[in-house]
């Protein structure tokens, strides 16, 4: 198959007149209406369970710091299961813990020192098992397995609540504190690495302040079951740089003395939301710490702090972040929530109405029969010039919240090339509605040529909730040819 069959099929597409167009009508209604079920607030339970997972794997006891919920761990009510004060648990975070554990609407969890952080595993700990997880002061950079966790946690809906510290502040001196954990979580995970959050961690140590909030009556965090929130402290903290033009969901809710709360600079508190996720930070420990802990540690009560609202401010993130409250995000429900619909989501899914449902490159959707279709007489193909080019097709589809969603679809390829090098390429990729690459679920070339066609399938459970483009791409050498040929996809919800 050299470079004249290619020239070929060109041609019997363009006499087929097939106008490229994007996804029809039909294909609009069948989307919407399952994005907007998904989307639609579940009847309010009578007793929801909120599951919150704190760290503490990642050296959050080094040094002074005690940034635990209580001594046992995972579970805390193991320490007292009837928790009335904070001194019933042991940890600088236990006033945090059993405020929330007195509610009776939260179950609580600590994934202990040595423990890795996962997404989609079987372990109870397990991300997919909490709606939300708390990052108190981190001083172990996550590795990269981890990073790409916590990115699919959010982004499929679940909470992340970030507290970072002033720069220079590494505890266990391992060459890593909480600004450099934190940023590089926003630019190295293997998911989004073009800042998704839409702020970057300021490398500052501010001695003291009292950053105060904005004026936002209808602020979920601000305004929330657990008091109205006026202010917070800084003892020796940071602030962040908002950059909307990364994340325009990015805002700030409380900001240093002398910031202006339309700039981008001297937020101290800041919340945005990635895929059908939320997020918040705090640019300092002191605010949670309160006072209590191991003994010999040196805390400080900024919990109850007569000059600030932190504990409102805390609980109140806590509450957003895990599905409670309105604003931004899917909020809550890491894998936990239900979904709404089933089926198959993608318009023309065979191509038989040629290019309707569709955007390609001129050609590639083709009837033409020097390639034979898995089925029907339409396929996609793309590469077998034999010539450098590159070459797609793509349909933008939106995944409803909570649902498991894998695509499928069959692929023929074969080659003129030898060896085991990849000269020519076939990436599969889910793209945001900016375009931006979120991901590259698969990717395929010359080497992995076989008779016939092959089924392949796809896990993009992560994307959930989201409107995303999914994209095939192929890329040709110069010399020998490559055909890259799909037919009968099918994207499945359930």
């Amino acid at each position: 198959m050299l470079g004249s069959v290619k020239s070929r099929r060109l041609l019997i597409a363009a006499t087929a007149s097939l106008g490229l167009v994007t996804a029809g009508a039909g294909y609009s209604a069948q989307a919407a209406a399952p994005a907007a079920r998904a989307a639609a607030p579940a009847p309010a339970a009578a007793a929801a369970t909120h599951r919150v997972l704190f760290d503490n794997s990642k050296a959050e006891q080094a040094g002074n710091a005690d940034w635990v919920i209580g001594s046992s761990q995972p579970d805390p009510l193991g320490q007292d299961s009837t928790p009335t004060k904070e001194t019933d648990w042991t940890g600088g975070l236990s006033a945090w813990g059993v405020a929330l554990q007195r509610t009776g609407d939260y179950s609580l969890k600590t994934l202990p020192a040595g423990n890795t952080i996962t997404y989609g595993g079987s372990g109870a700990l397990d991300l997919k098992n909490f709606d939300t997880f708390v990052l108190p002061e981190p001083n172990i950079r996550l590795s990269t397995a981890e990073k790409t966790a916590v990115m699919k946690f959010v982004q499929a809906g679940g909470g992340l609540f970030l507290i970072s510290d002033h720069d220079v502040s590494d505890r266990n001196n391992d060459g890593y504190d909480s600004p450099m954990i934190i940023n590089d979580l926003m630019t190295s995970n293997g998911v989004d690495n073009t800042n998704p959050f839409g702020f970057s961690v300021d490398k500052l140590n501010i001695a003291s302040g009292n950053p105060k909030a904005i004026s936002d009556s209808s602020n979920p965090v601000l305004n929330g079951s657990f008091g109205k929130v006026t202010g917070s402290l800084i003892a020796n903290g940071t602030t962040f740089t908002l950059k909307p033009a990364d994340n325009p969901a990015v805002k700030g809710l409380l900001w240093r003395s002398g910031s202006s709360t339309t700039g981008t600079t001297g937020a101290f508190f800041v919340t945005s939301t990635f895929g059908s996720g939320r997020v918040a930070i705090w640019g300092d420990s002191s605010p949670i710490d309160d006072g209590t802990g191991a003994s010999g540690d040196t805390l400080y009560d900024g919990w109850n702090d007569s000059s600030a609202t932190n504990a409102a401010l805390a609980l109140n993130a806590t509450a957003w972040l895990s599905g409670t409250g309105s604003t931004g995000g899917g909020g809550g429900g890491g894998g936990g929530g239900t979904c709404t619909t089933s089926g198959q989501l993608l318009a023309n899914p065979g191509f038989e109405s040629g290019t309707s449902g569709w955007s390609a490159t001129s050609g590639v959707i083709t009837s033409s029969t020097a390639k034979a279709s898995h089925s029907g007489s339409y396929k996609a193909w793309l590469g077998g010039a034999g010539t450098a080019g590159t070459e797609t097709f793509s349909q933008s589809v939106t995944i409803p919240a909570n649902c498991s969603a894998s695509l499928s679809f069959w692929l023929h390829i074969d080659t003129a090339e030898t060896g085991t090098t990849a000269y020519d390429t076939l990436k599969v990729q889910v793209l945001n509605s900016s375009g931006t690459v979120l991901g590259t679920p698969a990717t395929y070339s010359n080497v992995n040529a076989v008779t016939g066609y092959t089924q392949r399938t796809l896990d993009l459970s992560a994307y959930a909730g989201q409107a995303v483009t999914l994209k095939f791409t192929s890329t040709e050498g110069s010399k020998l040819q490559t055909s890259f040929v799909v037919d009968d996809t099918a994207l499945n919800v359930s």
